[in-house]
This record gives C-alpha cells, sequence and structure tokens, in this order.
C-alpha cells in the first residue's frame, strides 16, 4: 500500500522536523536514479548534512582501517584490524564513510568459508552497512556528498570506506537513526519478500520456526503488520519471552512437552496454511504435520544442515508441496516497481516503530573478532553492529 508523505509524518516522532523539509526534498527526490525516483512518499525524506569540509572532501585519503581476514576459518579467530588502501569509485558509484555495518549470519559464512560468494584473499568482511557518501563516481546523478544511505549486498563493507552502486543505496530519512538504519535491507527485505512469496492473505494462519532469529521477528512484525496470524516457534523458553520483549506474541517453545497441541490450540479451527522452516530435518516434518489440507511447507533454510524429513503420508493425504526459497533468486524475479514498493513499507515501519531493529551492542573495527564472536551467541537480543570508530 502506498503511504502519503503526511501520514506518514503524523506517525514519527519528529514529525515538525519532518515536515519543514518535505517540499524541498519531494523535489530532490524526483531526480533520483531510476531504482529510488519511484519509491513511495514516505521513504522519500533525504538527510542534507553538509558532511565534511571541501577542504576535507578534497582530500584523499590513501589507507583506510578494516576488518580483514587472510584465512577462511573461525571469524571469532581469524578477523583482526589492517590497513587497505581506500577505494575510490567508479563509473555509476559512490563512496560511502561507513558509520554502522551490521554482522549477518551470511557474513560470518562467508569469512569461514562456507557462503556461495568466496572472497579472494585477503578479504574485508560486511554485506551491509550505513554512512554517509563520501565521493560520487562518473555519471552519478541525483545523489550528493554528505547524504546518508544504506546498501546492502555490497562487499567489503566492514571498513572506513565501501563502494556501492548508486542504483542500489537508498537514502536514510532523519528519523531513523545509524543503528536501525543499517540492518534496515538485507535480513527486512527477505522477510518481506518471504511473506509476499506465501501468497497469504489478511486473517490467514502461518507457522515458522526460529522464529527469534533475524528473519523470523521480522516475518512475524510485517506480517501482524498485515493481518495475518503467526504462531512463532523457538527452541529455547526463554526465546518466548525475547519475541515478547518486541511485543511478538503466539510465541510457543518446542522444548516444552506438547507444544503441538499448543500451536492447534491457537488457530483453533482456523487451518494452518503455510509453514515457514529454517531448520531441516525433523523440525521440517513437524511443520508438515500441523498444515492443513492442501497446506504449502517453505524451506528458508538448513541450520541442522540435514535433509528434510518429511512423512510421506502428510505430503500425500493432504496433497500438501514444498517449495524452495532462495531470496537472491526470488529478488531476481520480483518486478523493480515491487522492490520500491516493499523497500518503501519498510522505511514506513521503521519510522512509525511496527518494525523493531534492536542492537544488542556496538563494537569497534579493531574488535570485529569480538564482535563476530557475540554474533555467534544464543540468546542475543538484537543485532551485533560494526563501527568505523
Amino acid at each position: 500500500m502506498r503511504v502519503g508523505l503526511h501520514a506518514v509524518l503524523r506517525r514519527c516522532s519528529r514529525a515538525s522536523s519532518l515536515r519543514a523539509h518535505a517540499n524541498n526534498f519531494t523535489q530532490q527526490f524526483r531526480s533520483l536514479h531510476p531504482f529510488l525516483a519511484a519509491l513511495p512518499i514516505a521513504s522519500r525524506h533525504l538527510s542534507q548534512r553538509s558532511g565534511a569540509s571541501q577542504q576535507e572532501r578534497a582530500r584523499q585519503e590513501t589507507s583506510m582501517r578494516a576488518a580483514i581476514h587472510t584465512q577462511f576459518g573461525d571469524p571469532a579467530k581469524v578477523l583482526e584490524l589492517g590497513e587497505r588502501p581506500t577505494p575510490q569509485p567508479g563509473k555509476g558509484q559512490v563512496r560511502v564513510a561507513m558509520r554502522r555495518a551490521p554482522i549477518h549470519n551470511h557474513d560470518l559464512w562467508t569469512v569461514r568459508g562456507n557462503y556461495g560468494y568466496k572472497p579472494e584473499l585477503p578479504a574485508i568482511g560486511g554485506s551491509e552497512a550505513a554512512g554517509v557518501i563520501d565521493a560520487l563516481g562518473e555519471g552519478v546523478e541525483g545523489l550528493q556528498v554528505g547524504q546518508r544511505v544504506v546498501a546492502a549486498g555490497v562487499h567489503e563493507a566492514w571498513a572506513e570506506y565501501f563502494l556501492a552502486d548508486a542504483s542500489g543505496v537508498v537514502p536514510l530519512p532523519d528519523g531513523l537513526d545509524d543503528e536501525r538504519g543499517c540492518q534496515l535491507i538485507a535480513m527486512p527485505l527477505s522477510a518481506l519478500m518471504l511473506i509476499e512469496f506465501l501468497q497469504v492473505k489478511q486473517g490467514d494462519w502461518i507457522v515458522q520456526n526460529t522464529a527469534n532469529g533475524a528473519v523470523g521477528k521480522t516475518v512475524a512484525m510485517l506480517a501482524a503488520a498485515r493481518g495475518i496470524n503467526v504462531i512463532n516457534l523457538v527452541r529455547r523458553d526463554a526465546g518466548v519471552d525475547e519475541l515478547k520483549a518486541l511485543g511478538i506474541g503466539n510465541a510457543i517453545s518446542t522444548a516444552q512437552a506438547g507444544w503441538q497441541d499448543k500451536v492447534r490450540a491457537l488457530a483453533g479451527d482456523a487451518p494452518i496454511v503455510r509453514a515457514i522452516d529454517s531448520v531441516a530435518g525433523n523440525a521440517a516434518g513437524e511443520l508438515m504435520a500441523l498444515l492443513a489440507e492442501g497446506g504449502e511447507l517453505i524451506s528458508f533454510g538448513s541450520m541442522t544442515g540435514e535433509p528434510l524429513q518429511i512423512s510421506s503420508g502428510d505430503v500425500i493425504f493432504k496433497q500438501a508441496t514444498v517449495r524452495g526459497f532462495w531470496g537472491s533468486k526470488v529478488m531476481q524475479a520480483t518486478k523493480a516497481e515491487d522492490k520500491r514498493r516493499m523497500i518503501g513499507e519498510l522505511l514506513t515501519a521503521a519510522l512509525d516503530g511496527s518494525l523493531a531493529l534492536p542492537v544488542e551492542a556496538v563494537f569497534d573495527l579493531h574488535d570485529a573478532a569480538k564482535a563476530a564472536a557475540a554474533s555467534d551467541k544464543p540468546g542475543r537480543s538484537g543485532k551485533i553492529l560494526l563501527r568505523a570508530g
């Protein structure tokens, strides 16, 4: 749903400040590159910062600090602070002075050497970050030095500076701080695409495991905002309280005996039409058993690394189906206008508080190894972030 600027402003805690910039901003935003030019108005409030002085902008830094690894392995052991040449933006690129960068699971898998993308060594980690545009490459229009942006799907974000395609950066509104802004795109956009992939409507019931993960929490919040009923499964009793602290209900611990009966009691007579599995192994079969006739199991991940263990009887007699969801493939197949709409929805949700993006701790780049260890610990209440200084 497209949301008008003034409707969003009324819900923002900094409404008066936002209104003061609205008219000027709208004119500036219309000149942005095609990916951003049609974003819903709610996301069209650029943060105009003066940035560095002309003298500082003219000064070309020759080196920068970065969290690097010279071998693949345990991120808590192989990540270290290093010096690398400051990258120069090429045609169609911007250079961003990093302020905050989240540590995602796929970032850690990349450092281990176990992800689809395997960088050349020595490598700088990180794939998403927020910061301030520091330099523009040839041909870049509609963006300016000093502008706050977030970029996902980039490489080498765990550094004082990183490069991003101008067509892929998203301007951040003033009402969204760096801590939330830096984690706005990768996981939340995957979660929103997953919700749309389910093809469910208001009032439908779905169930998901690993609900206290980054994507799981976002699915729960965004689906609830659309009127979709989500039953959120966690593997630890403490996970129920973690979700409640974020305002996420319908949480059930699978560590408790009879948890399946609790799931059925929550849904009542309503059919559970979709299940999202991020664990695989026996967990997939447990979700399949909860589905109604004609239901669908979505395989989103495999925390156990095991094959799906599903009862053939459930598949046959329920006429249930199993589909895989791979974010990269779905992203490629998603129309540009749908991407713009979803990013606008995320910005609106982050601004009005319906999408919580909690942070547990922020580490400096020189403590990247400690940050990676903290990110790997179970029971976190929010993301672990890195800062440039």
